[in-house]
């Protein structure tokens, strides 16, 4: 299947994979719509900066993936989807664990239910590396044993979990893309990278939580070319499929890449208020991306030195984003 000419729905389009992914749709000559949070300034979120060429081409509904009715309405006109509205931040999940069974579980199942009632060509769900928990071997393949160590995890694996059921209880064309750590432009400082570049922009000091856990960063445009990917293989129906470079690195080694790129030395600072409950630390992530490589032909193509340094960039023009001396959960 090609994605272009495709009547193609993303779910949380105004976000930061979200939102590059619905321009390169854009780009690629998909019919996209893009479902929004709603909220009352009618704002379209990361969608606001797009282009005019992007946004002309783009149909934009303000709405909620808790909404049913909502849903139904926009998923009929439609052939493909992408699903990424979630909540994400792992943090919050400690202190509102409700609203993410609300959105990241019912949600889900609610744009599962009403996609059964149309001919949909593919569903494509966004599950997070976080599902595994802290590795029980590196690198992480599929098979994995899944792990909720926060209630974010335990709410995606619910959503991955009741994905893989409709393929195998109704046949619905579903693929389940599973990215581990992504970065890049637009990012939101809940993730490391953008904490740490828009500190060490501004700051001597740089203010981290745990410092050794190691993650697998890819770049975003690597990302979205894995999304592209999944939706139009017949191969990865059905599939789970890891979307993530094969490298770690830990959080001291990534805050010590960033500074020398920056050209300046900062001073790190352990703050006990970034740091996850020691039992809900996910220590390793590290992506066997060998599925990616053989169901998709995907691979990164993005070194994170350039990465960095093309994020880096970002965020020093766009400094107003951040928040630096707040921390935020």
């Amino acid at each position: 299947m090609k994605i272009s000419k495709k009547k193609v729905l993303v779910t949380g389009a105004g976000g930061f994979i979200g939102s590059h992914l619905t321009e390169k749709l854009v780009e690629l000559g998909s019919e996209v719509t893009a479902l929004v949070q709603y909220n009352p300034l009618g704002n379209w979120g990361w969608l606001e900066k797009s282009p005019n060429s992007i946004k002309r081409n783009l149909n934009v509904v303000l709405g909620d993936i808790r909404d049913y009715v909502l849903l139904d309405k926009v998923i009929k006109k439609n052939d493909v989807i992408f699903h990424l509205a979630s909540l994400i931040g792992i943090p919050y999940s400690y202190v509102s664990p409700d609203s993410y069974l609300d959105t990241n579980i019912k949600g889900t199942l609610n744009l599962l239910m009403a996609a059964k009632n149309y001919n949909i060509e593919r569903f494509i769900h966004t599950s997070t590396s976080e599902v595994y928990g802290s590795a029980l071997y590196t690198p992480i393949d599929e098979k994995h044993p899944l792990q909720a160590q926060s209630p974010y995890a335990a709410s995606k694996i619910a959503a991955d979990k009741l994905v893989e059921s409709f393929n195998k209880s109704y046949n619905m064309p579903t693929c389940i893309i599973r990215p581990f750590n992504t970065y890049g432009p637009r990012q939101s400082a809940r993730a490391v990278i953008p904490t740490i570049i828009s500190q060490a922009l501004t700051k001597e000091k740089v203010t981290l939580g745990s410092l050794y856990p190691v993650r697998d960063f890819s770049f975003i445009y690597d990302v979205i070319d894995g999304f592209i990917k999944i939706a139009e293989k017949n191969k990865a129906i059905g599939e789970t499929i890891n979307i993530g470079s094969g490298t770690g690195y830990s959080i001291v080694q990534l805050s010590k890449k960033i500074f020398k790129i920056i050209g300046k030395k900062k001073r790190i600072v352990f703050e006990s208020e970034r740091e996850r409950p020691d039992k809900s630390e996910v220590a390793k992530l590290i992506a066997d991306n060998a599925k990616a490589k053989k169901l998709l032909g995907w691979e990164p193509r993005t070194k994170i030195d350039e990465g960095l340094k093309k994020t880096i960039n970002w965020i020093s023009k766009n400094l107003k984003y951040y928040k630096v001396n707040i921390y935020n959960i």
